[in-house]
């Protein structure tokens, strides 16, 4: 089979990770899980160019610099970068890498992963994506399903069903679940065969393509027209902006996958998660004997199970006290209960308010 071109998807804002995760310098930039970006870690995982081609990156103009910047860390000379002229969600940005993909080569497969996800397992993902290439070459839409370990109710689910002849380890798609309530979630990981969808594809980009004509044809047609007016410069693809605007916007989940034909699922544990928020950062990181992660110039004393966060020169110092989430960086502090921390994002949105008069 062809080798796989990776196509990473770095459109996202992670506004839940504020203040280290703001607008202009979004989390998979960060250097949040390791002394690497997400950004970084996602290229590394596509980086055996006997297996994969040169990535597509699709980003928005805010965030070009960021791109560059991290494919020049890794040393990646020949990259494309797609700017998306505005955010449309994941189904025309995955259309307009597919289209660029496809016309390099009529037989393009494609590896969707967003740049702001975190494994721990590389190889055990990159045995799940060897696993689903039969099936992918015969013509199906493949997802990964993650391994639950609790009953999320933040994510969606994938049900899987029936093995796939010929494809170890891959079963039918059965139904996507969209975010549970917490009683679904424990009957599903009751039930066993229900995995947590991450959000990454493996597919040939005819099929793709195929399938949003089918379902998507306005989505379909918008895309098209606007990489048909692309203009180059160096490394980087700019669409055409008015007909790209003229796209839907939707995700791949609900304008594709939902009303595929022919999905599969390839269960898989590769140690994964979004970093949905400061929660998940003290789920992840390496912890003292009394359970806080303390990254930077951290002082605690007396104190148990929270994430202590310092940069820029700042020191944080905490006496007594549990469960909290302390960031400061740059100009900012944060300080919130850990089991409402997904709760950053109202601060975002009360910051972009207008000032009261």
């Amino acid at each position: 089979m062809n080798i796989i071109v990776p196509v990473i998807l770095s459109g996202g804002s992670g506004t839940r990770l504020w203040p280290v995760s703001t607008g202009e310098a979004p989390k998979q930039f960060q250097r949040l899980t390791g002394s690497a970006s997400m950004f970084l870690q996602t290229l590394e995982r596509a980086s055996d160019r006997t297996r994969f081609a040169a990535p597509l990156v699709v980003c928005g103009p805010a965030h070009v610099a960021h791109v560059e910047a991290d494919l020049a860390t890794a040393r990646i000379d020949d990259a494309r970068i797609i700017v998306e002229p505005a955010a449309r969600n994941t189904a025309p940005a995955i259309a307009l890498a597919a289209l660029t993909a496809l016309a390099d080569d009529p037989a393009a497969t494609i590896l969707v992963m967003p740049a702001d996800h975190v494994m721990t397992d590389v190889p055990a993902f990159l045995a799940a994506v060897e696993a689903a290439r039969p099936a992918v070459g015969g013509g199906a839409l493949a997802t990964f399903g993650i391994a639950p370990s609790h009953p999320e109710t933040g994510y969606g689910y994938i049900a899987a069903g029936a093995p796939v002849t010929g494809a170890p380890g891959v079963h039918l798609v059965q139904r996507f679940v969209e975010k549970p309530p917490r009683e679904r979630a424990e009957a599903m990981l009751s039930q066993g065969g229900h995995y947590w969808n991450a959000g990454i594809f493996l597919m040939r980009a005819d099929r793709f393509l195929a399938e949003l004509e089918r379902q998507q044809p306005a989505m379909a047609s918008a895309c098209t027209a606007a990489m048909n007016a692309a203009q180059a410069d160096g490394a980087k693809l700019h669409p055409g902006a008015e007909a790209f605007l003229a796209s839907p916007s939707d995700s791949i989940d609900y304008a594709v996958m939902e009303g595929a034909s022919h999905v599969v699922v390839v269960p898989v544990d590769p140690g994964w998660s979004d970093v949905g928020g400061w929660a998940a950062l003290h789920a992840l990181g390496d912890k003292d004997a009394a359970g806080n992660v303390r990254i930077g110039d951290v002082i605690a004393l007396d104190a148990n199970d929270n994430y202590l966060r310092a940069g820029n020169g700042k020191r944080v110092a905490v006496v007594g006290v549990s469960d909290l989430v302390v960031v400061a960086h740059g100009d900012d502090v944060l300080v919130i209960p850990r089991e409402r921390a997904q709760e950053v994002k109202a601060i975002v949105e009360a910051l972009a308010k207008p000032p009261l008069r």
